[in-house]
């Protein structure tokens, strides 16, 4: 059987295909003002028995093609613990929001928090910090993980907190305590949202922002525990979709 996942996120688009149980294909698209024809651009020509469809787009493309819809933290509970088993705790900072989620012993999702109404603490944040830096995502933390001392960053909006930066580099802060001191404000947002799902071992960190180092050893610090990534933190929550089609189908 072939189940084909699709998570549709603020700022790409992800699709996963299981065949017989396991993971044969991973495409990713940058999404745009058209979300349709970009999921039919990753859709191309495959041939498949079930979709599944979770993230920002998923109604819109469940009445399109008139496949199974799940939630995204009921897709990355499921992708994280195929990844890995043991997973209890999942970490997903993405484009424009925060997912902190509990899973209990059977890797049922047990509780969650989700910040959505802000993009404070999110990879577009992120993106918006760099170019304010002059950076691109990649140089960003390389320039943040040179610093030993950060600068403080107060304004959780991200437009007050791009001025912020502004103000902190005419005043003569240094660009490597700037660049810090914006990864510790994502960080610390983070942490404030798995204080209220109570972190536990084996927690699995998602999305794009996983992919930043500087985040990714302030976040390690912060819960003084290892954290898991997968080799392609942002394709997860698509496996989910693709195994819960073939769960639909059992």
């Amino acid at each position: 059987m072939i189940s084909v996942g699709m998570d549709i996120g603020s700022r790409t688009v992800k699709l996963a295909v299981v065949c017989d149980g396991q993971l044969t294909l991973v495409r990713k698209r940058e999404n745009g003002f058209d979300v349709l024809s970009v999921c039919r651009e990753l859709l191309g020509e495959l041939n498949y028995d079930v979709i599944t469809v979770t993230g920002y787009g998923r109604h819109l493309l469940a009445g399109q093609l008139n496949c199974g819809v799940i939630s995204e933290i009921k897709a990355f509970a499921l992708g994280a613990g195929e990844v890995f088993p043991s997973c209890r705790t999942i970490l997903d900072i993405g484009g424009q929001d925060i997912k902190a989620i509990a899973l209990d012993d059977s890797g049922l999702v047990c509780k969650f928090e989700m910040n959505d109404k802000c993009s404070a603490g999110t990879g577009r944040f992120l993106e918006i910090m760099a170019m304010a830096l002059g950076c691109d995502l990649a140089g960003f933390s390389a320039v943040a993980l040179k610093s030993t001392t950060s600068e403080k960053i107060n304004s959780t909006c991200t437009v007050f907190a791009e001025s912020e930066v502004v103000s902190m580099l005419a005043r003569g802060a240094s660009r490597e305590g700037v660049a810090l001191g914006i990864h510790q404000s994502v960080i610390s947002r983070a942490m404030s949202m798995l204080s209220r799902v109570e972190v536990t071992d084996d927690l699995v960190f998602l999305g794009g922002v996983a992919l930043n180092p500087c985040a990714l050893r302030l976040l390690t610090e912060a819960v003084r525990l290892p954290v898991k990534v997968p080799d392609d933190p942002q394709s997860i929550g698509a496996l989910g979709c693709a195994l819960h089609g073939l769960q639909s189908l059992a």
